[in-house]
């Protein structure tokens, strides 16, 4: 059965709030909903994860949530922010400076070094990077001895965790993650993994990763599950997976 699809009562602690999103296009002559219907809230500094089988809407959901694709119906708040009512460039904006991502595919720069790649999304944004973030997060992350090193010097692991530290060093209000252990194997993965838990728990990062991976969506204080453009069932975990080594032994290694 499906939840209801009513606007939710903002939580104080909500830094995002769906409400009622459809998202359809033409496919010939039908309409096709991607999202019918979702209304849900994000909560702060918690780890949410969506999931669902592929054509759920669940990677769709990420994407209007993001700002990164429009909506054709419904109203979304990121942070005190109605996102629907921006113009393309405010929407950049927003993007740009309360939103760090993290893909499949690292998405870096090939020409810069990992440390310019993490520093980009706030010199793009005409700030100067905080460098007592920036060294902690690399310390964290195994990177220190690797900043000047290139994409292409370093193995995918790596890559994610650059990708990573880069949307991190914003202090974004919210990171999401679209399948970022899709392309890693399963040690990378679960590095990759207990990164993201430990920047909600150690910095109180909001994160929401889409997968279709039980394994990764266990590391979540909530999990979301789509189906047919729907949330069907909204699961909260008595506790997230702890059961992983820690994240100070699992870099250590790379360090």
């Amino acid at each position: 059965m499906s939840l209801p699809t009513t606007a939710p009562v903002p939580a104080p602690d909500d830094v995002i709030t769906a409400t009622a999103l459809v998202k359809s296009y033409r496919q010939g002559t039908l309409e096709v909903r991607a999202l019918d219907g979702v209304s849900v809230g994000i909560e702060r500094a918690r780890f949410t994860a969506v999931v669902g089988p592929s054509g759920s809407g669940k990677s769709t959901l990420m994407h209007c949530l993001a700002g990164l694709d429009g909506v054709t119906d419904g109203s979304i708040v990121l942070d005190g922010t109605e996102l629907t009512r921006l113009s393309d460039r405010a929407l950049t904006r927003v993007r740009r400076e309360r939103i760090g991502f993290v893909f499949q595919s690292f998405n870096l720069l090939p020409q810069l070094t990992a440390y310019e790649n993490i520093v980009l999304p706030v010199t793009m944004a005409g700030g100067r990077p905080d460098r007592a973030l920036i060294d902690h997060l690399c310390e964290v992350l195994g990177l220190a001895h690797r900043l000047t090193h290139r994409p292409s010097e370093l193995s995918g692991g790596q890559q994610q965790r650059v990708a990573v530290a880069r949307a991190l060093v914003a202090r974004p209000a919210v990171v999401f993650a679209d399948e970022p252990t899709g392309n890693l194997d399963s040690q990378s993965g679960a590095e990759v993994l207990a990164i993201l838990r430990q920047s909600v728990d150690d910095l109180g990062q909001t994160v929401v990763m889409v997968t279709h991976d039980p394994r990764a969506a266990s590391y979540a204080d909530r999990v979301l599950t789509l189906a047919d453009g729907r949330v069907v069932k909204d699961e909260r975990p008595a506790e997230p997976d702890r059961n992983t080594v820690l994240l100070r032994d699992v870099t250590a290694r790379h360090r």
